[in-house]
């Protein structure tokens, strides 16, 4: 048994297995209809208790068709169900919900409470996202981009707008994988420290840049995130827009990046407020790419958590 908590929490060894075994499994199933199983049914007779403490579309839909495709169930429980650390610990649940089920996805705010999760529960946890990180979004990410331009090391990567939970990730993802990051942003919405001096330390080229044109030329992808959070009260919006505004991905921002630089946004999307319609639509988008592959992804970390990589 094994836990998926962070990109810096896994090593670089069993990321590159996660990564081959996705793409294994998303050519298996080339050509098949959606609801067929998989050859393989690795989670056969195996319950997966799904927790949202946050709302989804891409994460909910992604894990339980994942899940299905591989022969198991899954028992979809929200955060008002669950009440997570009210009337009854997060530790007591953790104890009570393994012996129920054979894996937890959690999706909930404070890192504590994944933490918490993870440290009592006696089978696999896997982080779907906190307020610090979103691990299983950038293992898509990468699996898409390595898609498109081959292996992703020595790489220049660009985030523009607000340094949040997936520029997080993203920074992790830099120093194990071996590409550089340009943070492209207002110095307010710098990404932690902490991501930043665990890509440093691993070697790699991380840059904090205020001018969105300089940080995006010689780069090989550009990627942003929607500017508002789904829990940011409306009286923010105005004083993040005026923020980020300069930050916008848009024709003229692309054009200084090399000609075949991949754009990638995770969604949710704001459409013409973080990147235009023109650039998301546009040739080098690879945006619908990279919400598929959330299920591949995913389902080769459930496997690898199941010790089932190829």
């Amino acid at each position: 048994m094994q836990h998926f908590l962070d990109i810096h929490k896994t090593s670089t060894s069993d990321l590159r297995a996660i990564i081959d075994d996705a793409r294994a499994v998303k050519e298996a199933r080339a050509g098949r209809p959606k609801g067929m199983a998989d050859d393989e049914q690795p989670l056969s007779g195996h319950m997966v208790a799904l927790i949202f403490e946050k709302p989804s579309t891409r994460t909910r839909v992604s894990f339980d068709v994942g899940v299905r495709q591989m022969g198991g169930q899954t028992m979809v429980l929200s955060g008002s169900e669950m009440q997570l650390g009210h009337g009854e610990t997060i530790a007591d649940t953790a104890r009570v919900l393994s012996r129920y089920v054979d894996m937890i996805m959690i999706r909930t705010f404070e890192e504590n409470t994944l933490m918490e999760m993870a440290e009592h529960a006696t089978v696999p946890v896997i982080n779907g996202l906190t307020n610090r990180s979103h691990p299983c979004q950038i293992m898509a990410d990468v699996l898409t981009f390595e898609e498109h331009r081959g292996p992703i090391k020595g790489k220049h990567v660009v985030w523009l707008g607000d340094g949040n939970n997936v520029c997080a990730s993203f920074l992790h993802a830099a120093g194990q994988f071996g590409f550089d990051l340009t943070f492209a942003g207002p110095e307010t919405l710098d990404p932690e420290a902490e991501a930043v001096g665990f890509a440093r330390d691993q070697g790699v080229r991380i840059k904090l840049e205020r001018d969105a044109t300089k940080a995006v030329k010689g780069a090989d992808l550009v990627v942003t995130d929607t500017w508002l959070s789904m829990h940011d009260p409306q009286s923010a919006r105005e004083r993040r827009h005026n923020q980020l505004r300069p930050y916008q991905v848009n024709d003229a921002l692309m054009a200084h990046a090399k000609s075949d630089a991949l754009f990638m946004h995770c969604l949710p999307a704001h459409r013409n407020e973080e990147a235009t319609s023109q650039v998301m639509d546009g040739p080098n988008s690879v945006i619908f790419d990279e919400a598929e592959n959330r299920l591949h992804a995913q389902k080769a970390i459930m496997r690898w958590c199941l010790n089932h990589t190829s």
